[in-house]
């Protein structure tokens, strides 16, 4: 919001500080006290000498380009010795004055807006000693229909006059950020109220400076028989006649200068004079040329599929839920956002009728957005205004089109008010000082309260608060405080941080989801976060067909509007993200949650308490039982090179034994034993598909993309995937594993060759190997996997390296032999295998 201090002025009394930079600095200090946020500060950026002029003389001279330039003798208030007019000679290329008109002149040294800065300089064939401005070059407007007369604003001066203070350019606008639920001080009425709130200046309220007026005889009907979430869209519509204006009248350069300043351009002047009221007092207004009505108003909401031409000549076809103003003819105008241009008031119009009215927020926010038609009217409608002004308002209006327009009051016209005064809230003595923290005095709290124009009356041990008109955001105690806080001064809330109650620490979960992001980055990937939106088909990949799936109720894209089953999808969106920029070998992981609703659940919104109040622990358990089940997942994808080619080094691809080194790790972190078997996937390589096992129970899945799915999302060929249920892990582990001591005996190593069944897996056969070998085994890994030559058909040979070790001595050869051979024993009697010859 743009605040022009000469405006401002009229209403509270703001002390100069010395020049324009130090009262804008000023202004926006005791703004901020009150919450207001500073952003800039416009105007002042003409100087002068900028003075009045007359002209005395001109001669016409066609030019070698076809152009038509006048050399004028000005006048402009400075005397010879002998008493006589100085004359200056200004070459002007505007036509539109004549002999003794009076004009604006920019003497040299002047700087208009721009900035553009005034010389004599050479042109034409002459030394221009200056220039005749326009209203445009002053910055009155963005007109520019030749150079600006006096006469047209209906001002004369003497020659010499200070130009800049006539017209009221010598005026600055502080702008300062305005939150959504402070609606009231999108006025200067609302500014000129903050402004009192933090200074103790007295207010002059622009609302109360004469008694409204009063019109009858013109209909209005207010017909909303499907009022939108139980909320009426219109609650005032107040209309007032004026007639015999002249719309082509100019506007006073007084108002076209604070239009300006505030962000409005001139456009007429009953439409500036609209837009002025607004700013003032922050109720937006229409005129309607009452010539091209056809009977009376109804404001209705639209029937789906009907049609307006707005004021931007734009054909909009409207929803169900827009709320119109309506004629006999159809809609004349989208309620609160912008007029039809068919009632549009223009240069033939003579009689006006004003509206004043007061719509839903809600539904001007979803009208103006549905439309893409933000408008000054619509931000405030938006916001909330005072249903209490519109007819001061209207009054407002009326008055400035007599005054500047030349009409006359007709007794025509209408209010319809339906707004209520808002409910009384009650404020227990003492509730401020617990919410805030500090000793507020009784005056202190009934002084804020009514420096915001709340009417107050005491009730028991505390107050009965009636908060005004224009405040619809206080709804309840807590929102009192934060005014009785605001006005007082923020800067009596202590600085001090509570004291954190005491804790147990982080849950065993947290400490594992921890350790494991650490572990993992510590390993080579590196931690990503995927938006958790995903299509149906890439869930029905994961986890098949059919399964269910969560919708979203208003997704961002209509593509992606499914919760993740799964972690997989987001980690190939990013793989191919980072591919596409030039990062080809990836080692990505990600711990998220996955949402796994039930087959044939409802699932949805419960009724909470309204405001403030906490839900009681039915409320709890309903709100619990509306989300789906939505356990912690651990997932990680390796794309391109595990190790790059080097000198005399080959480089190999990440895939399946990557995943499953990254499985291995997440397993150790969370304290379980992985078994590994081979399994089937949808969306895996056959034969490259592990099962990931914790005794019996499955708990995720590693392996490589098909070629086919990593083709199609422009992946290489070779992506290793693995995913596991953290929850399940978590569950099933015993903590976090600790380091073990290093043991200072020497290990003895031992190979064991053994003959299976081709089917049988190796996994297996190491962990009954493992399991015989008992305490003394640190370490078995399969080094070999032959089937061949030597062997008979059907069978395989594996090796195993085998390390043992013991804590508090040193192995002999034959302890570990011993070892070794009930290891093989058990894979003898579980197997069949036998020791390779």
């Amino acid at each position: 919001m743009r605040i022009p201090l000469s405006w401002l002025r009229e209403f509270v009394d703001v002390p100069s500080q010395g020049s324009a930079a130090d009262d804008a600095d000023h202004l926006h200090a005791a703004l901020v006290k009150v919450g207001l946020e500073e952003e800039a500060v416009h105007g002042g950026a003409l100087t002068g000498p900028i003075v009045v002029g007359e002209v005395l003389d001109f001669v016409e001279e066609p030019q070698k380009n076809g152009k038509t330039i006048r050399w004028c003798q000005v006048a402009t208030g400075v005397r010879d010795e002998n008493g006589e007019p100085e004359v200056r000679g200004i070459v002007c290329g505007a036509r539109n004055f004549m002999v003794g008109d009076k004009v604006v002149v920019s003497l040299p040294g002047a700087v208009l807006p721009g900035p553009f800065p005034i010389s004599a300089r050479t042109t034409y064939g002459h030394v221009s000693d200056g220039m005749i401005a326009s209203a445009r070059e002053l910055g009155l407007g963005d007109e520019h229909d030749g150079i600006l007369r006096l006469e047209t604003l209906g001002m004369d001066a003497e020659p010499g006059t200070d130009a800049i203070a006539l017209l009221g350019l010598d005026d600055i606008a502080v702008e300062v950020n305005v939150t959504p639920d402070r609606g009231y001080a999108l006025s200067v009425r609302g500014i000129a109220r903050e402004y009192a709130n933090s200074t103790g200046v007295a207010l002059r309220d622009p609302a109360k400076r004469s008694e409204p007026g009063e019109g009858t005889g013109f209909s209005v009907v207010v017909d909303d028989r499907a009022p939108v979430r139980g909320r009426r869209g219109c609650d005032v519509f107040v209309t007032r006649v004026v007639r015999d204006i002249d719309p082509t009248r100019p506007t006073p350069a007084w108002m076209s200068s604070r239009l300006g300043l505030a962000g409005i351009r001139s456009i007429s002047l009953p439409v500036d004079i609209t837009n002025y009221v607004m700013l003032e007092l922050g109720q937006p207004l229409h005129a309607y040329d009452l010539g091209k009505l056809s009977g009376g108003i109804v404001v209705r909401r639209a029937v789906a599929g009907e049609t307006i031409v707005t004021l931007d000549d734009q054909t909009r076809t409207l929803d169900a839920e827009d709320l119109l103003i309506t004629d006999d003819s159809g809609p004349i105008g989208i309620a609160g956002v912008m007029g039809g241009a068919h009632t549009e008031v223009d240069a033939s119009t003579r009689d006006v009728l004003i509206e004043a009215a007061n719509f839903d927020p809600v539904s001007i926010a979803r009208s103006s957005r549905r439309h893409k038609l933000p408008s000054e009217a619509s931000k405030r409608f938006a916001r909330g205004v005072d249903p209490l002004v519109a007819e001061p308002a209207a009054q407002r209006v009326v008055d400035l089109l007599v005054e500047l327009a030349g009409g006359t009051v007709d007794d025509l016209g209408s209010a319809w008010v339906e707004a209520k005064r808002p409910d009384s809230i009650a404020l227990p003595e003492g509730f401020a000082d617990r919410l805030i923290g500090v000793d507020y005095s009784l005056d202190e709290i009934t002084d804020s309260l009514i420096a915001v124009g709340c009417r107050i009356k005491p009730e028991g041990e505390g107050w009965l608060v009636e908060p005004p008109s224009w405040r619809p955001d206080l709804i309840d105690a807590p929102s009192l405080v934060e005014e009785i806080a605001r006005i007082v001064g923020y800067d009596r809330i202590p600085a001090a941080l509570p004291v954190a109650p005491p804790g147990r620490g982080l849950t065993r979960s947290q400490r594992v989801r921890r350790a494991l992001g650490q572990a993992l980055a510590a390993s080579g990937h590196t931690e990503v976060l995927a938006y958790p939106f995903v299509t149906r088909a890439d869930n029905e990949l994961m986890s098949g067909e059919g399964v269910a799936q969560m919708r979203l109720a208003n997704a961002i894209d209509a593509e992606t509007a499914m919760l993740r089953r799964s972690l997989l999808p987001g980690l190939t969106a990013i793989a191919h993200r980072n591919l596409a920029r030039g990062l080809t070998d990836l080692a990505l992981f990600e711990i998220g949650r996955v949402f796994l609703p039930e087959e044939g659940r409802e699932y949805g919104v419960p009724s909470v308490p309204f405001g403030t109040a906490r839900p009681d622990e039915d409320a709890l358990r309903e709100l619990e039982q509306s989300i789906p089940h939505q356990p912690w997942s651990v997932a990680a994808l390796l794309v391109g090179d595990r190790r790059t080619r080097g000198i005399g080094q080959q480089s190999e691809p990440a895939g399946l034994a990557d995943a499953l080194d990254a499985a291995r790790t997440i397993a150790a972190v969370a304290g379980v034993t992985l078994r590994i078997e081979a399994g089937a996937h949808a969306a895996l390589h056959p034969g490259r598909t592990a099962l990931l096992l914790v005794g019996e129970e499955r708990v995720g899945i590693a392996g490589e993309l098909l070629p086919a799915i990593a083709e199609e999302r422009d992946l290489p060929r070779r992506v290793g995937v693995v995913e596991l249920d953290l929850d399940r892990l978590v569950a099933l582990g015993n903590g976090i594993v600790q380091a073990s001591a290093i043991v200072g005996y020497p290990a003895a190593t031992q190979d064991l060759s053994l003959v299976v069944a081709e089917d049988v897996p190796a996994a297996v056969v190491r962990d009954a190997v493992v399991e015989g070998a008992g305490a003394l085994l640190e370490q078995a890994v399969l080094v070999d996997d032959y089937r061949g030559e030597g062997l008979e058909p059907g069978t395989k040979s594996l090796t195993l390296a085998l390390r043992f070790r013991a804590p508090d001595r040193t192995l002999t050869a034959a302890e570990a032999t011993e070892a070794k051979n009930a290891g093989l024993s058990v894979a003898a009697e579980r197997f069949g295998a036998v020791l390779r010859g």
